[in-house]
């Protein structure tokens, strides 16, 4: 019979996972503090699981993750927190642990990956690493960003190639970046084209280069993105945005690692890994025939998906704090971030997701005084984002009244309020306008 060590110093969720163990047939000696914990690992127990909360007092899992790992290598290390971000999940992976969960979470998520743990125990190895994890700007602790966190973690040391998903502004070349800084090619050049904003007949050359003759206009040899990048990393953003011929060309690249820029007799050996990035559905152009299949099925090694902001906006707090912090530093500002701001801008539906979150809150600490709700709900409204044309008094009221609704996150009663109307004026103005 399995015994775990449960560090978890929420008396209710303790007793609520070491029930559900216990009844599962698993011997549970629980802890609330990282100091027992230490001390059980220490006295000579044997722990082939430890699960352990990420946040518990003046230490952290991390501190248990280290010394289970420290006491037996094969220790399979689970750790679960509310408070996800890219750098525990990264000091969690080097570090060894064997899973990560986001909080909340069912119990029947814990006990599979309990299970999991016990069939792959015999293969488990290796030593906890203290290395520092780098700053970055990918923000959020829900379970979907979590995933996404340990996607990273897992892919960053090979050199497969990754497609990165998501819509316009939820931060791809982010993603892309966090690869390559925790890569084996972090000190080497990391490279960004956006594929889409380079004329198709220029592509290849921009990026495989072109020799002297080669057109119209090349006097000399010209180096390519690929090459320039050599033994480091290039990130093509929207991919689906490239032209059959270009498609081959990648497909052969990815295929023999050799490129012939434009006009050259032979190819050159070039060691570049690629990550990719869309904001289309790829499979849909494949089956459209829009997209080679075989260069889809190429560079589909490994997926990761961003979800859009209106989907996580529980992590939108934290972004808003985080920008706001940036800029007050970067502006010499000392613009307060309220309550009923963090909440208004939560409330929103953020259709150009992070990078429309960034700038708001950009602009709020140049020109406010404060960052409240009703200095958001004013930003929102008066955003430069997709105008339609306005041909009479009528159509005027209809935009303002989109506006406010979409500013609120669709709740009436705030926008009405905002518009200066009673709640049952709005309600009649917006069944006239079939909304």
């Amino acid at each position: 019979m399995l015994k775990l060590l449960l560090v978890e110093d929420d008396p209710a969720l303790q007793f609520t996972i070491q029930t559900a163990l216990e009844a599962k047939g698993y011997l549970v000696d629980a802890v609330s503090t990282t100091g027992d914990a230490l001390d059980r690992l220490n006295s000579g127990e044997a722990y082939p699981v430890v699960v352990s909360d990420i946040y518990v007092d003046e230490r952290t899992g991390l501190d248990v993750l280290e010394a289970a790992r420290l006491r037996d290598p094969l220790c399979a290390v689970i750790l679960m927190t509310g408070r996800g971000t890219m750098e525990t999940v990264m000091a969690a992976t080097r570090g060894g642990a064997f899973d990560y969960i986001a909080k909340p979470f069912d119990l029947d998520v814990m006990i599979d990956a309990i299970e999991r743990a016990e069939a792959a125990r015999r293969d488990e190895g290796g030593e906890a690493s203290s290395e520092e994890m780098p700053e970055t700007e990918m923000i959020g602790n829900t379970a979907a960003m979590v995933e996404i966190y340990k996607m990273i973690a897992r892919v960053a040391p090979t050199d497969a190639t990754v497609i990165i998903e998501g819509e316009t502004g939820t931060g791809k070349e982010v993603v892309a970046r966090m690869i390559w800084r925790n890569s084996l090619r972090a000190a080497q050049p990391f490279a960004a084209v956006d594929c889409g904003s380079i004329a198709p007949s220029l592509l290849e050359s921009d990026l495989f280069g072109a020799v002297r003759g080669a057109y119209t206009g090349a006097d000399r040899d010209r180096t390519g993105v690929f090459e320039a990048a050599h033994r480091g990393t290039v990130f093509l953003d929207e991919i689906g945005d490239i032209d059959g011929n270009f498609q081959l060309a990648l497909l052969r690249f990815l295929e023999n690692h050799e490129i012939r820029p434009v006009g050259a007799a032979r190819p050159k050996d070039v060691d570049v890994r690629v990550l990719v990035a869309t904001n289309r559905d790829l499979q849909r152009q494949v089956e459209e025939k829009k997209f080679r299949e075989d260069l889809w099925y190429r560079l589909n090694t490994v997926r990761i998906s961003i979800p859009p902001l209106r989907e996580r906006r529980a992590d939108v707090p934290l972004l808003a704090r985080f920008f706001a912090n940036k800029y007050n530093t970067r502006y010499q500002r000392e613009i307060k971030l309220m309550d009923s701001g963090v909440q208004a801008l939560k409330d929103y539906t953020w259709p150009g997701n992070v990078r429309q979150l960034q700038h708001l809150v950009e602009r709020l600490v140049i020109l406010a005084e404060r960052i409240d709700g009703e200095t958001v709900a004013s930003a929102l409204i008066s955003m430069d984002s997709r105008e339609r044309p306005v041909e009479t008094l009528a159509d005027a009221e209809e935009e303002q009244i989109r506006r406010v609704i979409a500013a609120t996150g669709g709740n009436k009663s705030k926008a009405a309020q905002v518009l200066g109307i009673e709640r049952k004026t709005l309600y009649r103005k917006l069944e006239r306008m079939k909304l």
